[in-house]
């Protein structure tokens, strides 16, 4: 009787043990991607737009001014007519025409209740890492060689990146991505200093190439 009552009390004293490492856990994914998906490809595709019709009217009349133009530093017509904005012989926007709603769609049909397969998934982390390389490319030939930025760009940037962060977390979570389990809880349990740090990074490089114009504000 004293032996089971000793049992009893063992597991008792296990269950808020087992709650408490259960707390320690990052919550799953599987709730905040769809969103993510949805609101950052909306965002990409709205930027994208802007940038295809302000490159269309510019192609037009060269003496437009696109809204975005403030100051010699902040210039979308500079980045525009450049001959990185055509990297692949056609307008870099209708890339993003194409990957934003992809991203869209794959977040609205996560919403309704699809379950989408692993090599969907795959493909999807394939899109990410494309699209992670390019805007870096880009971003290196915005700032170091066109010497000027574009503020629906760099909202890109933003929105490419944190997708291919959480979709990759994701996919690492899932198993559509192999990967040790303690890498994977370190980068899920870290994942807002990731990005956080990864944004400073790029900003602070930015500011550093831009300080002979920006140096006098501060």
């Amino acid at each position: 009787m004293a032996k089971n009552s000793s049992e009893v009390a063992k597991k008792s004293a296990a269950v808020p043990v087992a709650k408490s490492e259960a707390a320690k856990q990052p919550k799953s994914l599987a709730r905040f991607i769809p969103w993510l998906l949805v609101i950052g490809g909306i965002i990409g595709l709205l930027c994208a737009f802007v940038i295809g019709y302000d490159e269309f009217k510019l192609s037009q009349n060269p003496h437009f001014v696109p809204s975005c133009n403030l100051n010699p530093v902040i210039s979308c017509g500079s980045v525009m007519q450049s001959k990185q904005a055509h990297a692949f012989g056609f307008p870099n926007v209708f890339i993003g025409f194409t990957a934003f709603a992809v991203v869209i769609t794959s977040g609205m049909a996560l919403l309704a209740g699809a379950k989408l397969k692993r090599w969907y998934w795959r493909g999807l982390e394939a899109g990410t890492i494309f699209g992670i390389g390019f805007v870096h490319w880009l971003f290196f030939q915005t700032v170091y060689r066109i010497h000027a930025l574009c503020p629906y760009c760099m909202a890109i940037w933003t929105v490419t990146i944190t997708t291919f962060l959480y979709v990759t977390l994701y996919n690492l979570e899932t198993g559509a991505i192999p990967a040790p389990a303690k890498l994977t809880q370190q980068l899920r349990k870290h994942h807002i200093d990731i990005l956080v740090l990864w944004l400073v990074i790029i900003a602070g490089l930015i500011l550093k190439h831009f300080w002979y114009y920006y140096g006098h504000y501060f």
